[in-house]
């Protein structure tokens, strides 16, 4: 492993770190290892015609195929040796005794989404987090329905007792993407009618699925992200989803996942303590990607 560097288009010269084929071929192995925990599953479920209530959202709202998210990329500053292959993907080239990813040949429209997802995650980062949703989209999404949208599962409390439950507490949605999904008869429930065009408005860090989103915004940003911030940004979406679904009005004991009764005084402290858990983990995270934003800023 050595140190080299490679001029951008501003004519300085940046460090890069140089990584031998047996260096970086370990860590490709270790992401390909890490995220196989899920995409080794959910493959089999879908040779099996399975659908799994939590898991599925995962490889389906999110659009990145498995065989993607175990792809992996070094991100900018590094160079490869013995890495021949990675000329086949956009944006590689030559430097020196090795080949690096240059933003600088990749698409232009990639910088137009670093724009903004970088306005959004800032927007975000600079407001507190609301702790007090404990998980009524969920509620919302089946209020007063005969097709709620995991139909072969159970609900806990029953249609009656779910529809009683959206009634009695106040409902506090800011995601456009959650609210989207809501019923017709829950949208006039929501304090908030939270749009696309306002998003930036109205996202804080302590939504569950601004949280999640940030697995979003890592691959959309691909593959200027490294892959261990993209596994980084999936495995904390991967529990901030069960708890979704532990606090939705769905039965899912079954499977594994039981319940955050936020119809209960407990169970709803028991939401917001792992909210502003969750809330604390992703801050890094949210830093690390606009700092992801602005090297394509500097470099498209």
């Amino acid at each position: 492993m050595a140190e080299g560097s490679a001029s951008s288009e501003t004519g300085t010269v940046e460090p890069v770190e140089l990584l031998d084929g047996p260096v970086w071929r370990a860590r490709a192995d270790a992401h390909r290892a890490r995220v196989e925990r899920w995409t080794l599953p959910h493959r089999e479920r879908r040779r099996r015609h399975e659908a799994h209530p939590v898991m599925d959202f995962l490889f389906t709202y999110y659009s990145l195929r498995p065989v993607r998210l175990e792809e992996w990329h070094p991100g900018p500053g590094v160079a490869l040796r013995d890495a021949e292959e990675f000329l086949d993907r956009p944006g590689y080239v030559r430097d020196g005794d090795g080949l690096r990813l240059d933003p600088a040949q990749l698409p232009e429209r990639l910088g137009s989404t670093a724009e903004f997802v970088r306005a959004l995650l800032v927007a975000t980062a600079s407001r507190p987090p609301r702790l007090g949703c404990f998980g009524l989209h969920e509620w919302a999404m089946v209020y007063r329905t005969d097709a709620p949208r995991h139909g072969a599962v159970p609900l806990r409390l029953g249609a009656a007792g779910t529809d009683a439950v959206v009634e009695q507490l106040p409902i506090h949605c800011t995601h456009h993407d959650a609210f989207r999904f809501f019923t017709v008869a829950a949208r006039p429930l929501n304090a908030l009618t939270p749009e696309r065009a306002d998003q930036a408005e109205h996202e804080q860090p302590g939504c569950l699925h601004a949280t999640m989103d940030l697995y979003k915004w890592a691959y959309k940003l691909a593959p200027v992200t490294p892959s261990e911030l993209l596994a980084d940004c999936f495995a904390l979406a991967v529990d901030v989803r069960e708890l979704d679904m532990r606090a939705s009005p769905y039965d899912l004991a079954d499977l594994g996942y039981p319940p955050v009764r936020i119809e209960t005084p407990a169970g709803r402290a028991e939401y917001a303590r792992a909210q502003a858990g969750f809330a604390e983990r992703a801050a890094p995270l949210r830093s690390r990607l606009v700092a992801v934003c602005d090297e394509l800023a500097v470099t498209i």
